[in-house]
């Protein structure tokens, strides 16, 4: 097992079902006229069942607190795009991992920045990922880091695809009971490339929720 440690490797298996691998290479050659995977699925209402949020820790218009642990690090090294929309976009695909691993520190699949933040197949993916860490026994640590961001946007104005890399080779898993943090060697598991499909909520201008996550695994262009 490697240095991403048996929980990320572990969260990304039990999501497998949900997950589109994606083909290498780089010459998918894009355009904001390319249809846009998933592109047409709506938003919906979050969960009833979500529990309450503490304090806002972001300043946005929904008060969604996204706060972490302060040994919980996700860095998002991404340069805002021109398009307001795909900025808004591009902000909350990063909120909908602060969400997933605010899940995983709070222990729940449940809580406000899950519902708000993810539907459809993104909420699926956000609740596979939260449960294997709950299951394992398995907090996180350390510093998970997205970077060469793009993003596109759909005719319709109302989704946006936001592709980035991640690199999990200073973020592991750390056993609830004894503390103990889980490291072995880095290599090519430590790197993946997602494209997150964002949809826009109905009846909140700012807001933007993960509605489907496609993951390439071993992504050696993300070294």
């Amino acid at each position: 097992m490697k240095r991403r440690s048996l929980p990320v490797a572990a969260a990304l298996a039990a999501s497998a079902a949900l997950l589109l691998t994606a083909c290498g290479g780089g010459d998918d050659k894009s355009s904001d006229n390319d249809k846009i995977a998933g592109a047409d699925q709506g938003s919906a209402t979050p969960s009833a069942t979500a529990e309450s949020s503490e304090a806002p820790t972001k300043g946005k218009s929904d008060g969604v607190d996204v706060s972490l642990p302060t040994d919980m690090k996700l860095v998002f090294d991404w340069e805002k795009p021109e398009s307001a929309n795909e900025a808004e976009a591009m902000d909350d695909a990063a909120n909908f991992f602060r969400a997933i691993y605010r899940g995983v520190d709070k222990r729940t699949t449940k809580d406000a920045a899950v519902a708000a933040y993810s539907t459809g197949g993104g909420l699926k993916y956000a609740q596979t990922q939260i449960e294997a860490w709950i299951e394992g026994g398995w907090t996180a640590t350390g510093t998970l880091r997205h970077y060469d961001v793009t993003t596109r946007s759909a005719e319709s104005g109302t989704s946006v695809e936001v592709a980035f890399c991640a690199d999990s080779s200073k973020f592991y898993g750390k056993e609830i009971k004894t503390n103990k943090v889980l490291t072995t060697k880095p290599s090519i598991e430590d790197f993946d490339y997602y494209k997150i499909i964002m949809v826009k909520y109905p009846t909140a201008d700012e807001l933007w929720q993960a509605s489907k996550v496609f993951v390439e695994t071993k992504a050696a262009k993300c070294q």
